[in-house]
C-alpha cells in the first residue's frame, strides 16, 4: 500500500476536523444574525461537505499516483495545501471573528483556489479534476451565501 492512500485522508480528516471545531464554537452567535431564506440547513451543509472532502481526498490521491515529481506536481500540491488553508481559515473568519467581509473575500480566493486546481489537474487527469467540480460549485455558492449573510448583517 502507498504511503499517500494514508496520508492524504488523515490531512484531509485534520482539516474538515478542524473546520469543523471553529464552526461549531460559533453556532450560539450563528443562531442570533440575519440569514437569507435560502440558507440550507446544518444537516445539509455538513453532509454536501463530507461529499466534498471524500471527493477532494480521493482527487488528491489521483493526482499523486499519476505523476512525477516536477515543478507542477509542486505547484499542485502547494495549491492544495493552501485550499485546506483557506478552507480552515474561512470558519475561522466567519464563525469565530465574525468578520463577514473578510469572510466573504476569503471565500472567493478558496474557490479561485479549486478552480486553479481543477485547471492545472485537467491535463493530468481528467477524474481528479472532475472530482473537484462539487467543489467548486458548492465554494461559490458559500461566496454568494457569506456576502448575503454579510449584506443582512452590516
Amino acid at each position: 500500500m502507498k504511503l499517500n492512500y494514508l496520508i492524504i485522508p488523515l490531512i484531509v480528516l485534520a482539516v474538515a476536523w478542524l473546520g469543523g471545531q471553529l464552526t461549531g464554537s460559533g453556532m450560539d452567535w450563528y443562531r442570533t444574525i440575519k440569514l437569507p431564506s435560502f440558507t440550507p440547513p446544518g444537516s445539509i451543509i455538513g453532509l454536501v461537505w463530507t461529499i466534498i472532502f471524500i471527493l477532494s481526498a480521493i482527487s488528491a490521491i489521483i493526482f499523486w499516483n499519476k505523476t512525477t515529481t516536477d515543478n507542477r506536481f509542486y505547484w499542485i500540491i502547494a495549491i492544495f495545501i493552501a485550499n485546506a488553508i483557506l478552507n480552515i481559515a474561512w470558519s475561522y473568519l466567519f464563525f469565530n471573528q465574525h468578520l463577514l467581509g473578510l469572510a466573504t473575500i476569503e471565500a472567493a480566493i478558496l474557490d479561485l483556489s479549486v478552480i486553479a486546481l481543477i485547471l492545472l489537474l485537467w491535463p493530468i487527469s481528467k477524474i481528479s479534476a472532475g472530482l473537484l467540480v462539487p467543489y467548486a460549485g458548492w465554494a461559490a455558492f458559500a461566496t454568494y451565501l457569506t456576502y448575503l449573510v454579510w449584506s443582512l448583517n452590516k
